[in-house]
């Protein structure tokens, strides 16, 4: 590594372990401690950013991931023990990744999305970037359940789950359709719907009546004729569609079928 004007730059990994030393040697109440500590957090912000990146997918501002992460880039240097022959990336990488997916789980989302699609969007979204990498193209479901081996099922399940993170309200105004709210674009109640079920069982009747009868019916409640338009139309007195008519509903009233 070099800085600037070309001189050599201390390596972060050896700065990090030149730090975990000098703060080890130091007493609990020592107050050189904040200093390396503040230090070590400086030195690998990097390592919090780079972690923050696979999760630049998701709408919450990236400023903000990083600063999530940053609580845990410190829960992991103060819980670091050199003496175990670990590199500190190593081990504070899953506590910083632990950091932001929990602050997702319990503060971002809201719609419940099961733990385990939450917990697998992450291995669905690491394979994403590398296959894009890869393919220098967007990677298709078959790729990325082959990728993971797991169920092109399961893919999309969390693909899904991954995207269910802010609720649209229905009174927003929706920019690409033309300022209208989502609201005004949702269906209506149909008065008539309630209805549907008695047209269904009228029609019914209605093609069990002889073809006289059902014509009468029709003129008058469809064509909405009066009696003595009625009976002119069928060549009959008024009084003879008055009594057909009133035969005619009642059997329909009581869903008889049509008998002479």
């Amino acid at each position: 590594m070099r800085g600037p004007g070309g001189r050599p730059a201390v390596d972060v990994r050896t700065l990090t372990r030149v730090l975990f030393e000098r703060l080890s040697e130091l007493p609990p109440d020592a107050p050189e401690r904040e200093r390396v500590r503040a230090a070590l957090i400086e030195v690998n912000i990097p390592l919090v950013r780079y972690a923050a990146t696979r999760f630049r997918s998701r709408s919450e501002p990236m400023e903000d991931v990083v600063q999530v992460g940053t609580i845990g880039l410190i829960n992991a240097i103060d819980r670091f023990d050199p003496t175990r022959g670990v590199q500190f990336p190593t081990y504070a990488l899953p506590t910083i990744l632990g950091e932001i997916k929990r602050y997702f789980r319990d503060n971002v989302r809201t719609m419940h999305v099961p733990r385990r699609l939450q917990e697998l969007w992450v291995q669905v979204s690491g394979a994403m970037e590398e296959l894009t990498v890869l393919h220098g193209r967007a990677p298709k479901v078959p790729e990325i359940a082959a990728c993971l081996r797991i169920p092109e099922e399961d893919v999309r399940a969390c693909l899904d789950a991954g995207r269910a993170y802010n609720a649209a309200s229905l009174e927003a105004a929706q920019e690409h359709e033309g300022g209208l709210a989502l609201l005004d674009r949702l269906g209506y109640e149909d008065t008539a719907l309630a209805e549907v079920e008695h047209r269904d069982m009228v029609r019914h009747l209605l093609v069990q009546l002889p073809e006289r009868e059902r014509r009468i019916v029709m003129l008058r409640f469809f064509a909405n004729l009066t009696q003595s338009q009625i009976s002119t139309e069928l060549g009959m007195s008024q009084m003879h569609v008055s009594r057909l008519l009133s035969r005619i509903l009642t059997r329909l009233r009581t869903g008889n079928s049509w008998e002479e």
